[in-house]
């Protein structure tokens, strides 16, 4: 018979160990038991997901869409020369926007109204390239002033085929004092003593832009000649022209600090230099002060 080590028993030489295993046994087997129960019921509790947060729609902008007309060449050109009928006036103050300016890069349609009325075609050429100032916005839409008659006519325009900028720079002209400031953000850069137009033909006040820039040959008081948005209330022409006022120098200083002119608004020669300078689109911002 094979020995066994030494100190080892043998169960079936005690009873009792017998006994004890199988209580030893019975007791692992109801713990298990007892944590199988637990366990599901605190895993669960720990577990639990909390409730989702409720979903808030995001608000929606609806864009009033643009009628485009069957015939475009039915709706008048926007120009210096032309007049735009049914055109809502420049609803805002004399004060200056945030120097947003618009370029069409093609022919747009000019509306009463962000999906109202079409009333008129803007073409990208004009006196130079066509830059608009901003004067509202609206999803979609851009209101701008026009170039044509009546005197401060604006225009919504979809902003489908605009190219955008800022310019920095505004021009303020002062009727009563015949003055002119120019202004790049806070700095003014100059300030002048200008010639206006007479008491039978003032120059017309309100919010205007730069329109163009051009040099004219057959004229000599002048080398440069930038034309406004906006047009003599009393004349339908002079020089040739529409009756569009423009700011432009003259050959003789005795006509600053005067109302002698046709409506334009007469500048110093270092005036213009730095005027011609400004982007087109610039606002103009003519009052009585």
């Amino acid at each position: 018979m094979a020995q066994r080590p030494p100190g080892s028993v043998r169960l079936l030489d005690r009873p009792y160990l017998i006994a004890c295993a199988i209580g030893g046994v019975l007791l692992v087997v109801v713990a298990i038991i007892a944590v199988v129960m637990v366990a599901p019921f605190g895993a669960g509790q720990a577990t639990k997901a909390a409730p989702p947060p409720p979903v808030v729609a995001a608000p929606t902008t609806t864009i009033p869409p643009a009628i485009v007309p069957a015939d475009l060449t039915k709706l008048p050109q926007s120009t210096t020369y032309t007049a735009i009928q049914g055109a809502p006036l420049d609803p805002g103050p004399v004060v200056a926007t945030d120097g947003t300016v618009v370029h069409p890069r093609r022919e747009v349609v000019v509306y009463t109204s962000p999906g109202g009325a079409p009333i008129a075609r803007l073409d990208p050429q004009q006196i130079g390239d066509t830059w608009l100032p901003a004067i509202a916005q609206q999803p979609g839409w851009v209101e701008v002033l026009l170039p044509s008659r009546p005197n401060s006519s604006a225009g919504w325009v979809t902003d489908t085929a605009l190219d955008r900028a800022v310019t920095p720079y505004l021009i303020r002209v002062h009727l009563r004092s015949l003055n002119m400031e120019l202004f790049k953000g806070d700095q003014r850069l100059g300030s002048w003593t200008v010639g206006t137009g007479t008491d039978a033909h003032p120059t017309p006040p309100g919010r205007t832009f730069l329109l163009g820039s051009f040099s004219d040959s057959a004229q000599r008081y002048s080398p440069v000649i930038l034309p406004l948005g906006t047009h003599s209330a009393t004349l339908d022409s002079f020089g040739g022209g529409p009756g569009t006022v423009a700011i432009h120098t003259w050959p003789t200083a005795n006509v600053f600090g005067t109302r002698s002119s046709d409506g334009c608004i007469r500048v110093p020669s270092d005036a213009l230099h730095q005027l011609i300078q400004v982007p087109l689109g610039t606002l103009v911002l003519i009052d009585g002060n």
